[in-house]
């Protein structure tokens, strides 16, 4: 099985694909298990479950999605994001809002994500997006409150 944080680093590449390519998303996940073997071993690859969850949960959810990021990214319109940066908080509003993570978890992923494939000025933007998406979620009071 492989790992939660590996899982979304695939998804997160696998969401680049499909917001570049503007293909179906399931032929970015196609993509993705392709690539990662032959022909011949790619059907026994065992399927990455949470990664999937992931891609389908953030491209069904997409336009509610994008209209949060919106919402909290001052002076920036989502089309002129970097792409990498657009796609880390995708994934990471989807997983904080759609599944059982909690928040901080999922915001400090984002940031290593961003710290992994962005620069320092995205990780500060992704950490200040996330943060805003997070207090406004019910249920989740401020750090000191």
């Amino acid at each position: 099985m492989a790992s939660r944080r590996r899982s979304r680093e695939h998804a997160l590449q696998i969401l680049y694909q499909w917001d570049m390519r503007k293909q179906p998303v399931d032929e970015s996940i196609e993509a993705y298990y392709a690539g990662l073997h032959s022909e011949e071993s790619a059907a026994q690859l065992p399927r990455d479950e949470f990664l999937e969850l992931l891609v389908h949960g953030t491209v069904e959810r997409a336009g509610e999605i994008d209209a949060l990021i919106s919402g909290h990214a001052e002076h920036w319109r989502l089309e002129r994001m970097p792409a990498v940066d657009r796609n880390i908080l995708r994934l990471a509003v989807y997983e904080m809002r759609h599944t059982e993570t909690p928040p901080a978890v999922v915001i400090d992923e984002a940031l290593e994500l961003a710290r992994r494939f962005s620069n320092e000025e995205s990780v500060h933007f992704v950490n200040g997006v996330l943060d805003a998406v997070r207090r406004e979620q019910p249920g989740t009071a401020s750090p000191g409150t």
